[in-house]
């Protein structure tokens, strides 16, 4: 059997989104001739913890961990925020902040994003570099991969593939110098530079490229001007594990009308047309507002229970915390309605979030709010699970509020969805075992 090593940041105990992808290749790699090697950290900074995916590592994977210095500690400390504390994307999901505690949130994130570059994860580099150059030298592999965020890890993969000439794909399942909340970051014309200059050293010196969606590999192509990278980015999306949608019990629908969201939502995702949607089709339908409710599982940003309470939403509004990935499955599985909401930012069209493949597999209709051509809204239509609604469109939004409403009445609210096969794990994981 050969033998890739991955190189992930998120590795279990992590839950939420970051550690899907990995950990379901790695499941299925064995089964398709590779051996998974996955380093990973000792100590990471988790948003969110879930034991129970450590169903999911194969036996034959070999986990090797090393310990990690992280600035969040001296962020808490410096903002006078708990211990305990987590951190998502670029910050993601803090409340509002006034006066000096808004003033030290600044200066924090200044510093974070001009001095920790790429990201907060780059003093890992160096350490990592010296543990793995020693342990392939005794422990050879066929390949390396490394995944991206956090996008130090490829600087991991760049150095190694300097000093062993070994086999090295980069994973880049969320952008780099394009993410959405990289303006946030309060980035100086030098640091931005910087950020460029390194991604391009990984889009140039890595042998292949994998990324989630077409239009994230046509920007990452466009980023390097003096080669032609296209024949080496490959499209490998994300997907759902048959595992988890059919090992469990008979899914009985939620009796209320649900718009179910599971997971972060951001207030890049906070779109005005929505809630107003919501709150007029109330007003103008009878009887919806005894059965309406709005079911939010994970990390809801402040601006977005704040549209929720300013347009008189509150009483529909369920928040339920973090739940177990198995548990997620279940509460999509048994959702009226699923609400998908792509950022709204410049390169929105390459937004493709990990829940959108589970969400397709849930069987449930798909409100998805984003570009009517982007990645995400190609792939609900091919698959046939549901409508998509750009961000400002009212009248679309609420017409559809109201079809499936009228199904949800007459019990018939389903989908009839078409090609799921094609983005369950097993088979994304051969389609990787074929580049690999």
């Amino acid at each position: 059997m050969k033998k890739v090593l991955i190189i992930s940041y998120y590795w279990p105990p992590s839950g939420g989104s970051g550690v899907q992808r990995w950990l379901k290749f790695a499941k299925y790699l064995p089964e398709n001739g590779w051996q998974p090697v996955v380093y990973t950290v000792e100590n990471g900074e988790y948003p969110v913890i879930d034991e129970s995916l450590n169903k999911d590592v194969p036996k034959e994977a070999i986990i090797l961990k090393q310990p990690i210095w992280e600035p969040y500690t001296f962020y808490k400390k410096f903002t006078g925020q708990k211990k305990e504390n987590k951190f998502g994307h670029g910050f993601v999901g803090a409340k509002k902040q006034n006066g000096l505690k808004k003033m030290l949130h600044t200066i924090a994130v200044w510093v974070r994003g001009n001095f920790f570059i790429p990201d907060a994860r780059i003093y890992w580099v160096k350490p990592s570099v010296t543990y793995l150059y020693d342990y392939l030298k005794k422990n050879p592999v066929d390949a390396i991969v490394t995944t991206g965020t956090p996008h130090s890890l490829h600087l991991i993969g760049l150095q190694l593939k300097q000093k062993l000439n070994i086999r090295w794909i980069a994973d880049f399942r969320d952008p780099w110098t394009g993410v959405y909340y990289l303006k946030a970051m309060k980035l100086s014309s030098s640091s931005l530079r910087k950020h460029k200059k390194l991604e391009k050293e990984v889009l140039l010196n890595a042998d292949e490229i994998i990324t989630v969606g077409t239009n994230l590999k046509k920007n990452l192509a466009a980023l390097v001007a003096e080669k032609d990278i296209g024949p080496k980015i490959h499209v490998i999306s994300n997907g759902y594990d048959t595992d988890n949608n059919t090992t469990r019990p008979e899914t009985i629908l939620d009796r209320k009308f649900t718009l179910v969201y599971i997971g972060l939502f951001s207030k890049e995702q906070n779109h005005p047309a929505l809630w107003k949607a919501i709150r007029e089709v109330t007003e103008e339908i009878p009887g919806l507002k005894q059965h309406l409710e709005l079911k939010f599982i994970g990390t809801i940003d402040s601006s977005i229970e704040q549209e929720i309470e300013n347009n008189q939403l509150s009483s529909y509004y369920n928040k339920l915390a973090y739940v177990k990935h198995g548990e997620a499955i279940q509460l999509q599985k048994s959702a009226q309605v699923l609400l998908l909401s792509i950022n709204n930012y410049p390169n929105a069209k390459e937004m493709l979030t990990g829940k959108l493949f589970e969400y397709i597999a849930s069987g449930r209709p798909i409100l998805c709010l984003g570009p009517n051509d982007g990645d995400a809204a190609a792939i609900v239509k091919y698959t046939n699970t549901g409508i998509v609604c750009e961000w400002d469109d009212l009248t679309k939004i609420k017409d559809t509020l109201r079809q499936y409403y009228e199904l949800y009445l007459k019990q018939d609210l389903k989908v009839k969805s078409l090609h799921i096969d094609e983005y369950s794990r097993k088979n994304l994981t051969k389609k990787l075992a074929g580049l690999l």
